[in-house]
């Protein structure tokens, strides 16, 4: 059964959606099937993995309001391990009609139920918002990964994210845990960068990941030739981040999951 893990920040432009992506690629290079949920209707996740959101006709907006079977909307990447449930622009009303639905905090738990016995690994990339797609993603998973960016207002909203997992462990999802954070966009060559990461650090303790995500311009191009950075330029340092993230991951998981690690 599928460990999920959502990848979570209401606040935009911390590379989320970036390590999502390769996260998942990350792992599914370790030969661990793996799932990549979009439910962000800007759909970068879908777009970043080279699928064109305005091509299917069905995506997870389909799944969580009009019941659709998730197996009938998952798609194959060009990675061998690694699936996609994509997104698009639609699920800009799935906040809204979801208002109405019986226990409508938990109906992608549903969906993600119908498929968690065929993956590893289930990773759901978020809207950078804290209204109904997260929190159905909040209960739907294992536990939530918190990408924190070194810059000056990185703290800034962290206090409500943890206060809406709090609240969502004690009264929807009492299993619910902090994954880790992941400090990404680090520049060594900024005394602020340094700063940001000991102010995580004392925060968060040992749940902030060794591994940290440096800015690289490899990185940033990789969305738009539609692929994971470890597909775009193997060799790049982002590359080389998001395949030492990976293995980190997979080490504080299950002992089951580290010789497959040290295959990657």
């Amino acid at each position: 059964m599928a460990k999920v893990i959502t990848i979570a920040n209401q606040k935009g432009g911390v590379g989320k959606t970036t390590t999502a992506i390769n996260l998942a690629a990350g792992i599914a290079v370790a030969e661990f099937p793996t799932l990549l949920i979009d439910t962000d209707p800007q759909a970068n996740s879908t777009s970043g993995l080279g699928i064109d959101p305005h091509e299917k006709d069905k995506t997870a907006y389909d799944t969580l309001i009009n019941d659709a079977d998730p197996h009938e909307v998952i798609i194959k990447t060009e990675m061998p391990y690694l699936s996609l449930l994509p997104s698009n622009i639609n699920l800009v009303g799935a906040e809204v009609e979801l208002v109405d639905v019986e226990n409508r905090e938990r109906v992608m738990k549903g969906v993600v139920e119908k498929i968690r016995d065929e993956y590893e690994y289930v990773f759901i990339d978020c809207p950078p918002s804290l209204g109904l797609l997260t929190l159905n993603s909040l209960v739907a998973s294992d536990s939530v990964l918190i990408p924190v960016q070194c810059e000056y207002f990185a703290l800034e909203g962290l206090g409500q994210l943890l206060s809406t997992i709090n609240i969502v462990k004690k009264s929807l999802n009492p299993k619910l845990e902090i994954e880790g954070v992941l400090l990404t966009m680090y520049d060594s060559r900024l005394r602020l960068s340094n700063q940001i990461v000991e102010e995580v650090k004392k925060h968060f303790g040992e749940k902030v990941y060794s591994t940290i995500i440096s800015r690289n311009v490899r990185l940033s191009e990789a969305p738009s030739y539609g692929k994971p950075v470890l597909l775009y330029e193997a060799v790049s340092s982002g590359a080389k981040n998001y395949m030492e993230l990976a293995k980190e991951f997979l080490k504080r998981q299950q002992p089951a999951a580290i010789p497959a690690a040290s295959t990657a």
